[in-house]
């Protein structure tokens, strides 16, 4: 007999050489009905693989995020046998589930595939689907693997890096693939499935490797909530932030400045300085003081902080100077300046905490096709600080700063968020600068924090910084899209790389503890998911105009400035639309530039000081008229009720 223990704690009994399925239905029918994959100690399993050993057993359902991905990754491989029939001699590399969906990377030769192409393999998919087959995974020898794949240059080379008794192979049907395992119980489970694009993708990411083909799919175990998915990327098209970014007159890319460098219109502009004055504000109140750091630094700098190490190669190369042998980088992180700002004189334990901040501006070499409108560009400001403390202040401070992401997320309505405690990868030391004893003491430091706060968070083992564990926030848009947006990060080696010191009450020398902290992350790259978030509707305290006054007539020009003026004592943002044209063409082109208030204004209005309200969105609603006194009101009150003080 072998003891299996579940999620919650209870062990149970079994046989040696049941399965997950077996222990599925010993619990209840019904879960045995939805279980579609496992893990057992950790590792994925099939629900088929026999148990020998006692451990840990975990059943997935489609609705857990490893169900899903069991789920996609069974479907690719589907996908790729659907693809074999329909083009023979194509070479099969590898399929992958990804956060939503799947790809496969094909190479194709001679032959192409179009968008009049996805239906034909859909279908055959589908058919394949309908006939049940069951997932096998088997073992092989290496010498049986490479003879398999001869003719396959992309399997052969990982299979060249495999060592016998780690080979596994997976067979459904006719079809059989290199895998390692993690797959659905057979292929009748996948109900609705659609080929979503084609895009072309260098063999292991490398550009000096071959380029392929790789198709993206997904799939569900209902018709329904496949034409849901639908739904949402077409809304998702409606919120691109580049189609908003665009109408809305905030931001534009040049070739001739260079591809991720994006210029901000007026609008963008202003839209940016009113989120680095709302965190300015805050930040002040909270203690910090601002900065100012060069964009170029030595390259001794980033030698000595471990950038150049970790990102040289990704960044611009070294700018010479007329001197020889001096270097210069484009500044790839601010943290080094803010080390040596705090350098730049000496400290006692009395001066600390204390807290740089500065909006800078950093640049990072992304390859052109990973670049993406705003989220993935190659110069952005980070809403950087950098916190120095003594040890004892660590905790406090750390928590302060958790009040300040949360205060950030809650006046921009983001408020479905979780919590990740990124910490090292302990298989692959390597990755990571400074001693095992102060990674612990940063590790359990962020663990404690978000305990003390009742944060929902989860621990990610291997997504720390180099240089610290962090602390994110991953939060979810009105989309359901999972998005990483704030970090702090606890730092006990880049005061021992720059010699970080202040005199404690022993009258010695100590090192002090710093802080990363970047609530927004990059500026470019939270204005982009706020946009999608929002539909390009902001809160109204952020919007770059708050009104828009549409005059019946040019006769009443006059009164539409009146108002404009009254609204500017008031620091209510407004424009006027006194063109010639019709109030009904006025207001549609109102409704697209996403104007939160019309305020139209003719004979009744002028009579008797007030204006006609039409909120954006609200067509069929009727508009309502009030004096202009009481717009101001409605509106400072809307904007107190999403834009709450930082409380310290």
């Amino acid at each position: 007999m072998i003891k299996i223990t579940l999620p919650d704690g209870s062990v149970r009994e079994y046989v040696s050489g049941v399965t997950p399925m077996d222990v599925a239905k010993s619990i209840s029918e019904g879960l045995a009905r939805n279980v579609i994959s496992a893990s057992f100690n950790n590792v994925t399993v099939e629900t088929e693989t026999q148990l020998t050993t006692d451990g840990t057993l975990t059943l997935f359902t489609w609705n857990d995020a490893d169900g899903k991905k069991a789920f996609w990754h069974s479907t690719s491989h589907v996908m790729a046998q659907a693809l074999e029939e329909l083009y023979p001699g194509i070479k099969l590399t590898i399929g992958p589930a990804i956060e939503r969906g799947f790809y496969y990377d094909v190479d194709f030769g001679d032959k192409k595939i179009t968008d009049a192409d996805f239906k034909k393999i859909e279908d055959r998919v589908l058919e394949i689907a309908r006939e049940k087959h069951e997932f096998k995974m088997r073992s092989a020898t290496k010498a049986e693997a490479l003879e398999l794949y001869k003719d396959n240059e992309f399997k052969t080379e990982l299979i060249q890096n495999l060592e016998d008794g780690t080979i596994t192979f997976c067979d459904h049907s006719t079809f059989t693939d290199l895998c390692r395992g993690g797959h659905i119980p057979n292929t009748g489970i996948i109900k609705a499935m659609k080929i979503l694009s084609v895009a072309g993708a260098y063999w292991r990411g490398d550009e000096k490797n071959k380029q392929l083909t790789r198709v993206y799919g997904i799939s569900f175990p209902k018709q329904k909530d496949l034409t849901d998915h639908l739904e949402l990327l077409e809304e998702a098209k409606r919120r691109d932030h580049r189609k908003l970014g665009k109408e809305l007159d905030l931001f534009h890319f040049s070739p001739r400045v260079g591809q991720g460098l994006p210029l901000w219109l007026p609008k963008g502009a202003a839209l940016r300085d009113r989120l680095e004055q709302f965190l300015k504000k805050a930040q002040k109140k909270a203690g910090y003081e601002q900065v100012v750091s060069p964009h170029i630094g030595q390259k001794e700098l980033y030698v000595t902080s471990g950038h150049y190490a970790k990102y040289g190669a990704d960044s611009f190369q070294p700018i010479h100077t007329p001197a020889e042998g001096e270097e210069f980088l484009l500044k790839p992180m601010n943290c080094p300046h803010h080390c040596e700002i705090y350098n730049a004189r000496p400290w006692s334990y009395k001066d600390l905490p204390k807290r740089y901040a500065e909006f800078g501006t950093v640049y990072r070499y992304e390859q052109s096709g990973e670049l993406h409108g705003l989220t993935r560009v190659r110069g952005f400001t980070q809403d950087d600080a950098h916190l120095f403390c003594t040890p004892d202040q660590l905790d406090q401070e750390f928590k302060n700063v958790i009040d300040l992401v949360l205060y950030v997320f809650g006046s921009l309505g983001f408020e479905n968020f979780t919590a990740q405690v990124s910490v090292r990868d302990l298989s692959n030391p390597d990755k990571y600068i400074g001693s095992v004893e102060n990674w612990e003491k940063a590790e359990n430091a962020i663990i404690s924090a978000a305990k003390d706060k009742g944060l929902n968070y989860v621990i990610e083992a291997g997504e720390a910084a180099f240089y610290g564990p962090k602390l994110d926030f991953m939060v979810k848009d009105a989309l359901g899209r999972s998005w990483q947006l704030g970090t702090i990060q606890v730092d006990y080696n880049l005061p021992e790389r720059f010699d970080l010191t202040y005199k404690g009450a022993d009258n010695e020398l100590h090192r002090p503890v710093m802080i990363h902290r970047a609530p927004f992350g990059s500026m470019e790259r939270f204005i982009a998911i706020l946009l999608e978030h929002t539909g390009g509707n902001f809160p109204l305290w952020l919007m770059p105009e708050q009104a828009i006054i549409l005059s019946l007539s040019e006769k009443y020009e006059n009164y539409a400035k009146k108002v404009s003026d009254l609204l500017e004592i008031h620091e209510i943002r407004a424009l006027i639309d006194n063109r010639n044209e019709t109030i009904g063409k006025k207001i549609r082109e109102a409704e697209t530039k996403k104007f939160p208030f019309m305020l139209i204004v003719g004979e009744e209005e002028e009579k008797n000081g007030t204006v006609s309200v039409r909120r954006h969105g609200q067509e069929g609603k009727g508009n309502i008229t009030i004096k202009i006194e009481d717009f101001v009101t409605l509106v400072n009150e809307e904007v107190s009720k999403s834009l709450k003080q930082f409380e310290v």
